[in-house]
């Protein structure tokens, strides 16, 4: 039998998925049981996003999600927390890009690469 401790050793991820990334980008705005964190996937488009004020793409192809333009001292970490967002947000979003065959940003990359 497990215990409590094991039975919830775990992080749950929200997942969201849209048409398109106009919808995703509205519904981050207006849905409340959209949290900032949550991934958005736009499969028709080949987008893997993190919700947020100003959703942003994990994916070359960004429709019209944001882009990014991390700083050069930036880590993972702390270009993460700029964004109220934890840093296994944006690995999450980037696993389930690469799972599905999705071109990654490369900002992300460089983000992903930087050791801090």
């Amino acid at each position: 039998m497990l215990t409590d401790s094991e039975r919830f050793a775990f992080l749950a991820r929200r997942y969201h998925g849209f048409a398109t990334t106009g919808n995703a980008y509205d519904a981050t705005q207006t849905d409340d049981r959209i949290e900032t964190g949550d991934t958005l996937l736009i499969l028709p488009e080949g987008v893997i996003g993190i919700a947020q004020c100003w959703p942003f793409a994990v994916t070359a192809a960004c429709g019209k999600l944001h882009g990014i333009s991390p700083k050069p001292s930036d880590t993972l970490a702390t270009f993460a927390a700029s964004f109220s967002i934890a840093d296994g947000d944006i690995t999450a979003a980037v696993d389930l890009a690469r799972a599905l065959g999705f071109v990654i940003d490369p900002a992300i990359a460089d983000l992903l690469a930087r050791v801090g």
